[in-house]
């Protein structure tokens, strides 16, 4: 007992002496693209702002610590929605599958795309449209492991191929990311390392315009205007999480659930082009099948960029379906924004076979 309170100090301390160095990163603010890898799409994490990062379990572990990857039971499926930008018509959908196989390890797919609706053309000729209409296409395929080394221990990793199209104008890249999570009977710890990868380049028919050769010359020539390259959004961050067992019952079989759970936990991001930041947050669950959650997410540095004004909610209901079915799950999430926004609203629909 001495020893787990121990690992628990350690940790704790740890936390809060990466949260002194608290520095952020206000002179790189904006120079990395594809910032919708930074997009937490599912319900539950969202709930407590992704303060579930040493938390997270399943197919939501994809997008926060791929290593809670491995704590899925067997089969799970998930599909995700939410209005990002209210009023704006930009919508993500999210849908990702995981599979337990033999030897511990776990097997996952995550598909993202970003959905900004019809805009419309404008030219210098036809400032004001009326020439036709464009959708951009935003899209990220993520291929994913974890490895349960022992019952405390979890180790994932995952690739993600980016991909961005604007009609005629297009960029790829390829990133990683790798996580660790330990788990004892209720303190959890893990950290993650994510978007690391090749810089990015837009290019295509939409860079090329025509112009004279020369101010003498009747002909035209087709140029192509170079473009700079930029980086993905990396960032490492650390959590804890601790479990509280309100009626003082800690069961080891999983069919025999505690009826009152309360989880505390609190994460670190370090973020390589914005600034960095801590999340807090609470869930208390009512015998693993109504799960309410409140979260926080502080900045240091509190600059009119921030799109999040720091307050998260969020609600879990789940049923299991007969003695075979599987268990379905409804997550819901609502975070605070700076206006005009007016909030982002997440819902989950989830299966755990």
């Amino acid at each position: 007992m001495k020893k787990h309170y121990l690992q628990v100090a350690l940790f704790t301390a740890s936390f809060f002496m990466m949260a002194d160095a608290f520095a952020g990163n206000k002179d790189r603010t904006g120079q990395a693209g594809a910032t919708e890898l930074l997009i937490n799409p599912w319900g539950a994490s969202t709930g407590v702002f992704g303060a579930d990062l040493a938390c997270v379990k399943g197919i939501g572990a994809m997008k926060v610590n791929i290593a809670g990857l491995g704590a899925a039971e067997k089969t799970e499926v998930g599909f995700t929605s939410m209005t990002y930008l209210r009023g704006s018509n930009v919508t993500v959908n999210n849908l990702a599958l995981a599979q337990k196989l033999k030897g511990g390890t776990t097997l996952g797919v995550n598909i993202m795309s970003m959905n900004f609706g019809d805009i419309q053309k404008t030219s210098t000729s036809n400032p004001d449209g009326g020439i036709g209409s464009f959708k951009p296409q935003f899209f990220n395929l993520t291929v994913g492991f974890s490895k349960e080394f022992s019952k405390n221990i979890f180790v994932g990793a995952g690739m993600t191929f980016v991909s961005e199209q604007i009609e005629n104008i297009k960029a790829g890249a390829i990133c990683l990311e790798t996580g660790i999570q330990y788990v004892s009977d209720d303190f959890h710890f893990g950290i993650t390392l994510r978007n690391i990868g090749s810089t990015m380049r837009f290019s295509g028919a939409g860079f090329n315009v025509n112009t004279d050769a020369s101010s003498y010359s009747q002909y035209q020539l087709n140029r192509s205007i170079p473009q700079e390259k930029f980086e993905l959004p990396t960032y490492l961050a650390l959590g804890i999480g601790y479990d509280f067992y309100l009626d003082k019952k800690k069961l080891a079989n999983i069919d025999d659930k505690p009826k009152h759970r309360l989880t505390a936990m609190g994460s670190f991001t370090s973020n390589s082009f914005i600034n960095d930041y801590i999340t807090t947050g609470a869930e208390y669950g009512f015998k693993e099948q109504v799960m309410f959650r409140l979260g926080y997410r502080f900045e240091k540095q509190n600059v009119d960029n921030s799109f999040y004004t720091g307050l998260s909610t969020g609600l879990t209901v789940q049923h299991k379906l007969g003695e075979d079915g599987p268990v379905v799950a409804i997550d819901y999430s609502f975070r605070t924004t700076q206006q005009p926004a007016n909030g982002v609203h997440n819902f989950t629909l989830r299966f755990n076979f």
